[in-house]
């Protein structure tokens, strides 16, 4: 398998074939970002070629080995869903000629990568197996996403996940408490659980902000621009996302950013998952969770 630099899933693709169709970030300058700097060139789609080998070295174990088929594929990359629909087109006309079995395709998508592509073509893109996008749209609170400089504003999430709704592409979210900046943790929360419950996210992931040398943020930081959350605060942060939140959709705090894991469905499981936050909240120490902060070297 073809596979550059460190190769990011998330945790619910881990049974999926982890087909690497781009590399890097198309945006590449998200402030808090360092996913992708070990990387030589900030963005490149893999040559045809190099995907079909893939999928016939897959298709080959699968044969050889007697594992179980193959019944979903995700694509590696930031964000693959950049491409044109032609391109995706053609990537899931390999995949289902290779692997007959595939049932779906998913990805890393950005808001962005969905603006131009017309309802017609998200609807044939469901139709030809694309469904379970993973969004890293952060927040809602429009001043983090302009001083982390995401690249987009919380209408153009709300405009281009209805279409998404509309295309009937299910799509997850990831949270990142931490980014509105200390003392304006909570405030953000409750804005994005007021935009996520207009929209229809099967999940929302939370990751913490954990803030890295080599990036722009740190710079930031240290030139008295911006002011880091303590980490008590990013968990009442957690807490009011979920409070507000009136949908059903799955929570879930998993991966390396998070010292306390957790997983719940919304509505039933609100109140257990409150209770396990204010226990948090109350009974571990600022000391403690920096600690575990500072010991993630690398997410």
């Amino acid at each position: 398998m073809h596979y550059t630099g460190t190769i990011w899933r998330p945790p619910y693709e881990a049974a999926s074939l982890l087909l690497q169709v781009t590399a890097g970030c198309t945006h590449h300058q998200c402030k808090f970002c360092t996913l992708y700097n070990d990387l030589p060139f900030p963005f490149r789609m893999s040559p045809m070629t190099e995907i079909v080998s893939d999928l016939q070295e897959a298709r080959d174990a699968v044969r050889h080995s007697g594992a179980r088929p193959i019944e979903r594929v995700f694509l590696a990359g930031a964000n693959p869903f950049v491409l044109s629909y032609d391109k995706l087109a053609e990537i899931a006309a390999h995949i289902h000629d290779a692997l007959a079995s595939v049932k779906s395709i998913g990805a890393f998508a950005r808001i962005t990568d969905i603006t131009p592509k017309t309802d017609s073509e998200l609807a044939r893109l469901r139709a030809i197996g694309y469904d379970g996008l993973t969004i890293g749209m952060e927040t809602a609170d429009d001043t983090a996403l302009q001083f982390m400089n995401k690249g987009y504003c919380s209408n153009d999430i709300l405009d281009q996940c209805q279409r998404l709704d509309a295309a009937h592409i299910r799509y997850s979210f990831f949270y990142l408490a931490g980014i509105s900046g200390a003392g304006h943790g909570e405030q953000g929360a409750a804005i994005t659980a007021g935009l996520c419950n207009k929209l229809h996210p099967v999940l929302i992931g939370t990751n913490m902000l954990t803030i890295y040398p080599d990036s722009a943020l740190f710079d930031e930081i240290a030139q008295g621009n911006w002011q880091a959350q303590s980490e008590l605060e990013k968990y009442r942060e957690i807490r009011m996302l979920i409070a507000k939140l009136q949908i059903e959709t799955t929570f879930a705090a998993f991966g390396a950013s998070n010292a306390f894991q957790m997983m719940g469905h919304l509505p039933n499981d609100k109140k257990r998952l409150l209770s396990v936050l204010d226990d948090i909240i109350g009974t571990v120490s600022e000391d403690e969770l920096q600690r575990y902060r500072k010991a993630v070297h690398h997410l």
